[in-house]
């Protein structure tokens, strides 16, 4: 794929900040999911794990590739992941908190991965030629990344006394975690006027229609909304955020412009 780079204005601030959200997202889970390697409970999960995790690495270089383009300073994938500062990265906060668990994995590729469904459904028809593109490839993925999580939330929710703890005990964590995927924000205003992306408050009501019903079939409660809010895709971390990265860019932070 080659980036249109024929505009007639140069990409707007909100345009950047909307890839770079989606590239991070991409990043910062891969590099979670990365860990399960060697780890996982069963074999076949265990390629699973590490397979999804190709996937969104895949994804977030394709998206800081283009994000640094749209940038315009000559930033290539690989200083776009390991070269910046923690309040730098636009991920959502979801995505940053620890695995724990096998329970709070599968819960978190479950609402994640029903979300970028219907994300990457719409940005097939984005303006942005290329972003378009990158949905288009990515959409197949995360369709897998769905059905996987989804059969495993049911299998785990609706399973055993201990298995059906630990899941209910994972949802009741990342939940309030989900609502930062809707919370109003400038930078989508821009990017949905322009046709770039759907602001991703729009998505909310289909969300919710597709993962209330696998939760339900899973025997899992869903939680109150309550007043908690993160803010990872405006650069504000939680505290596991910088140990993460500490492990992800420790190659390039020690061997700077190192290659292999």
């Amino acid at each position: 794929m080659v980036a249109d780079m024929t505009q007639a204005t140069p990409p707007s601030l909100e345009h950047v900040e909307y890839v770079l959200r989606l590239g991070d997202n991409a990043l910062i889970l891969g590099q979670r999911l990365s860990e399960w390697c060697g780890r996982a409970p069963v074999l076949e999960e265990d390629l699973a794990l590490a397979n999804m995790a190709l996937d969104l690495i895949g994804q977030s270089r394709l998206l800081l590739t283009h994000a640094g383009r749209l940038e315009g300073k000559g930033r290539d994938e690989d200083q776009m992941a390991f070269l910046r500062v923690e309040r730098d990265y636009r991920n959502l906060t979801m995505v940053e908190v620890p695995n724990e668990d096998f329970g709070r994995t599968t819960v978190r590729n479950f609402l994640f991965s029903a979300f970028q469904v219907l994300l990457w459904e719409k940005l097939v028809a984005s303006s942005d030629s290329e972003l378009a593109a990158i949905a288009a490839k990515s959409l197949k993925e995360a369709r897998y990344h769905l059905n996987h999580s989804a059969e495993w939330v049911i299998r785990l929710g609706d399973g055993t006394e201990v298995s059906h703890a630990r899941t209910q005990a994972a949802l009741d964590y990342l939940w309030p975690y989900s609502a930062e995927l809707f919370a109003a924000n400038p930078t989508d205003d821009a990017v949905s006027a322009a046709a770039i992306g759907p602001a991703w408050g729009e998505l909310e009501a289909a969300w919710e229609a597709m993962v209330l019903p696998v939760l339900s079939e899973a025997t899992l409660v869903v939680p109150a909304r309550t007043p908690f809010k993160t803010f990872g895709k405006f650069g504000r971390h939680s505290e596991h955020m910088g140990h993460l990265l500490a492990t992800m860019q420790y190659m390039q932070r020690t061997y700077p412009g190192a290659t292999w």
